[in-house]
């Protein structure tokens, strides 16, 4: 369906911005009206009823709503093995909407800092002596869309509750599996890591943003989540697809789209836009080329291996292998439902 809509709308929304559209959106939009077509090739089935059938292969663009499935599932599976059993927290830190502008101008290098701002944040704070004095293990996650899909740039953080000590001697549990630390604290802490950076790296970007977003409080939420089973299933829901999935297009003409989504309270609400402007609304969260939307750091991160090993040690734990994924099956025969078999390839057009 979303293909069908940027068929119709996205000629208007060329002519209205023009050359002022980033390439990754208009490499978003090719991707997505050549997933499952022709363009990309893919296998020719047959059936034991004898009918033939072609499926086609996906584009695998992570703004694709048809896409991206079995990647979310893969990682939630090698992420559950790295879960302690100890309580864990979802940390939500935001920025004010004086920053929205600013972000999207320049998405690369403030994304990055996000991230690197809200895992240093929480590790100052952590390692005083007098929250927790240890070093945090924390898997951080970029999202940018509201359920509206308006544009709202914040990072998701999963945090043990425990860290390591320096020496590498002691793990270090919460007092308290309902309070991890203060949320007032963390948010100037966030705000001042990242103005300081900024001053120091990119005096540009600091000179566009209000004086008024340093001023003002900003705002930081930390939810106890058990054993982060549930959280992970979050993140992992927003990792490999877009914003809205095509099940929340309910109906769409030549003017308007009307989709659904739900507000905070948990009641279904119905949007309706224009149609250029749902397709600015969707592709205003297109990710930079090559950006990597999740980190770990801490003593979860890529190059620490040894301090995880030593806080298997220490907490007499030792993590569970990692399910593979059931094989896929054949795809069905749309006539009788039985499974078909594989005659061969089918090439992709020539561009």
């Amino acid at each position: 369906m979303l293909a069908e809509l940027l068929t119709a709308h996205w000629p208007a929304y060329v002519a209205k911005f023009g050359r002022l559209i980033p390439a990754e959106q208009a490499a978003a939009v090719r991707a997505i009206l050549r997933c499952r077509t022709p363009a990309l090739g893919g296998q020719r089935y047959r059936c034991a009823c004898g009918q033939e059938h072609f499926a086609y292969h996906s584009c695998n663009h992570r703004a694709c709503p048809r896409c991206g499935q079995a990647d979310a599932a893969a990682w939630l599976a090698a992420q559950r093995t790295r879960l302690l059993p100890v309580p864990y927290f979802l940390v939500t830190l935001t920025v004010p909407a004086e920053l929205r502008a600013p972000i999207r101008a320049a998405p690369r290098e403030w994304y990055g800092a996000l991230l690197k701002a809200s895992a240093g944040a929480l590790q100052d704070l952590a390692a005083q002596p007098k929250h927790l004095g240890a070093e945090l293990g924390l898997t951080a996650m970029l999202q940018t869309w509201t359920r509206d899909l308006r544009y709202h740039p914040h990072v998701h953080l999963l945090v043990p509750g425990g860290g390591l000590t320096a020496n590498g001697l002691r793990w270090v549990r919460v007092k308290d599996p309902q309070f991890f630390l203060p949320q007032v604290k963390l948010a100037a802490r966030f705000k001042g890591r990242l103005k300081t950076w900024l001053t120091a790296n990119q005096p540009g970007l600091f000179q566009a943003v209000p004086a008024k977003a340093w001023w003002i409080k900003w705002v930081a939420d930390i939810q106890p989540v058990g054993s982060g089973e549930a959280a992970l299933k979050y993140l992992a829901a927003y990792l490999c697809r877009p914003p809205l999935h095509e099940s929340q297009m309910e109906r769409w003409d030549a003017q308007t789209v009307t989709f659904r989504y739900r507000a905070n309270g948990g009641a279904q609400q119905h949007g309706t836009v224009s149609g250029p402007e749902f397709v600015r609304r969707v592709l205003q969260h297109v990710l930079p080329k090559g950006f990597q939307r999740v980190r770990h750091s801490g003593w979860l991160g890529a190059a620490a291996r040894a301090r995880r090993e030593r806080i298997h040690a220490l907490l007499d734990w030792r993590a569970p292998l990692a399910v593979p994924p059931p094989p896929v099956p054949p795809p069905q025969c749309p006539g009788c439902g039985k499974g078909m078999r594989c005659l061969g390839s089918v090439a992709r057009k020539p561009p």
